[in-house]
């Protein structure tokens, strides 16, 4: 028998451990988001907060928030800062994945830390350098912040609960799974002792293509980086420079305006560079400490 069904075989257990957890997750996280009215914080985002509350408003594991802030400085309500701070913060999938995982789960909280902190710091400096005025927030607006742009009008509450998450979870597995082949595959081919020590004499490559990873507008390259993490393939710094750069689908809708080209490449050299920045950081602290 081929060798190498033993590879898909692992691939399909693992990803089908982590599956139950990931829908829950998504259960919880949509209960949270219509039972808590969370389409309207950005009240606070723009005020003198606002990087504050972005970066808070960030960390939380969905990236529909980074598509409300993009759609918010669109409309000048809030401040360069302020979008930086959420961007940085932002996820995605990431967090889901560490707490489905069991043992990744230990890495949330310094990467909440890093990616809290990093976020606002950025945040206030860049409205320190860059003064953009905004304006005030007229009542009848409606920024949908519903996990990756889903909007939940119209739908029942089967649909909202349980199809959704379900769908979303079967998406995010499906990412997993690919993950899992490709590493499964690299180590049959190539032997763990081998793809370890390449990993490892790579170490301060790492960031830099975490990074550019991590500025592709999807939620694919959430998973991929915070996947290859677990199975050792990235370092813990390299997979924060991936996750800073990452803003999900909120980068996407700037991208969508060509006209402000020099915004947007302004923006995506911003989130590279202090992704970059905070990996070597990181990774510079996790070999001192050995």
């Amino acid at each position: 028998m081929w060798e190498g069904w033993d590879v898909i075989l692992d691939a399909l257990i693992d990803t089908a451990k982590l599956f139950p957890f990931l829908l829950i997750a998504y259960i919880v996280i949509e209960l949270v988001e219509h039972k808590t009215d969370l389409s309207r914080p950005h009240g606070g985002l723009g005020g003198k907060l606002g990087p504050l509350v972005g970066g808070a408003t960030g960390i939380i594991p969905q990236c529909g928030f980074s598509v409300m802030a993009a759609k918010l400085y669109e409309h000048r309500h809030i401040t360069v800062g302020t979008l930086l701070a959420v961007f940085l913060a932002t996820s995605d999938e990431a967090f889901v994945i560490l707490l489905s995982s069991g043992e990744g789960a230990i890495a949330i909280m310094p990467m909440i830390a890093v990616k809290f902190v990093v976020g606002v710091g950025m945040g206030y400096l860049a409205d320190l350098i860059v003064r953009r005025p905004t304006e005030a927030v007229e009542e009848h607006e409606h920024f949908d912040c519903t996990s990756c742009g889903r909007e939940h009008d119209g739908k029942g509450k089967w649909r909202v609960y349980l199809v959704d998450p379900l769908l979303h979870s079967l998406k995010v597995a499906a990412f997993i799974l690919f993950v899992n082949l490709a590493f499964g595959f690299l180590f049959f081919a190539v032997g763990e002792e081998n793809v370890v020590a390449f990993l490892q004499a790579g170490l301060w490559i790492q960031p830099l293509v975490a990074a550019f990873i991590g500025l592709i507008p999807n939620c694919a390259s959430s998973v991929v980086l915070t996947q290859a993490y677990l199975l050792g393939g990235l370092s813990f710094g390299s997979c924060l420079a991936g996750l800073c750069a990452n803003a999900g689908l909120g980068l996407l809708v700037l991208l969508k305006d060509v006209k402000q080209w020099k915004r947007n490449l302004m923006f995506v050299a911003a989130l590279y560079v202090i992704g970059v920045a905070v990996g070597y950081a990181v990774t510079a602290v996790t070999v001192a400490i050995g």
